[in-house]
């Protein structure tokens, strides 16, 4: 993997891919390179506007005509309802990258805590009401992306809408840990079914993006911030986990990759490994049995499908 970049990824043409929060960052790096090797890209993109811009962004440097903007946000089960249900063509790759970091207390339209809600919550109703679409792609994909986070995350099941007391980082953590309990998971019931579903996560270390833009911080996170923009990899860099993940043919059901660097902040990407209790089956469990009741998502066949 250590001289993989985005010009490696193999033809796509055929392949239809839904990226979330693709207007920007991590997922307009990988819109991008995906369209330029002929998938029909979907940007799914909360603000409608910077959808459009990003649309043409994306057009103009893939040279891809196969380029379209729907409007989600993740942070309301209603508009996950509703652009699930636009999407009637077999869906070949998901990538489950949108997400807010260490925002300020909030909640979504449905009242989950912001950041669980919109980073883990938001991704699984997308994934369960989108498994149709996989399963008639024959074989699919699906890539959660997590963070460097996920090592301080724990799963609160006693407060998972952090009700008792607020801090963000730790908020922040706890969604980021979920996405990978949910990404292992959803691979063990693909397998469990005997469906050709291959559910693997990415992280993109230190990367230069906006994501930082929604802290509305105070200074100690305005350092921080500023840390991210002086010391973190472009973009594209930062995407190539995601690409990798998405696109190559030795990807197994349950990997994760990040950057090779130091400390996973930077660099070609490899194959990394979760904190230890990401395979938790009985948490792992819990969080899909619990997520499945918050949303009302029923994942049908896999929500029965066990790995012994």
């Amino acid at each position: 993997m250590s001289d993989f970049t985005a010009d490696s990824i193999g033809d796509q043409t055929g392949r239809r891919v839904v990226i979330t929060g693709a207007n920007s960052g991590l997922g307009l790096q990988t819109a991008v390179a995906l369209a330029r090797k002929g998938a029909h890209v979907v940007l799914a993109c909360r603000h409608e506007q910077r959808g459009r811009d990003a649309e043409q962004k994306v057009r103009s440097l893939s040279g891809s005509t196969e380029v379209e903007m729907r409007v989600l946000d993740l942070a309301s089960l209603a508009s996950v309802r509703a652009f699930a249900a636009t999407v009637v063509e077999p869906l070949h790759l998901l990538i489950n990258n949108a997400g807010i970091m260490a925002t300020p207390k909030g909640t979504t339209d449905d009242g989950f805590e912001l950041q669980f809600g919109t980073n883990h919550l938001g991704h699984f109703a997308l994934t369960g009401l989108l498994l149709p679409n996989l399963r008639d792609a024959g074989t699919a994909r699906v890539v959660t992306l997590s963070s460097l986070a996920h090592k301080r995350g724990r799963i609160d099941f006693s407060d998972l809408q952090s009700e008792r007391g607020y801090r963000r980082w730790s908020a922040y953590g706890q969604s980021k840990i979920a996405n990978l309990y949910f990404m292992v998971e959803l691979d063990r019931r693909a397998r469990a079914a005997g469906w050709d579903l291959t559910s693997v996560a990415a992280h993109p270390g230190l990367a230069n993006t906006n994501l930082t833009a929604g802290m509305k911080a105070p200074a100690v996170l305005d350092v921080f911030a500023g840390f991210l923009r002086f010391m973190g990899q472009s973009d594209a860099a930062g995407a190539l986990p995601t690409l990798y993940a998405a696109t190559a043919p030795d990807v197994s059901g349950g990997d994760y990759y990040g950057p090779s660097g130091p400390g996973e902040t930077r660099g070609a990407p490899r194959l990394v490994a979760p904190v230890p209790r990401v395979l938790d089956r009985d948490v792992a469990t819990r969080l899909w049995n619990r997520s499945a009741e918050l949303t009302g998502v029923d994942f049908g066949e896999l929500q029965q499908a066990r790995a012994s």
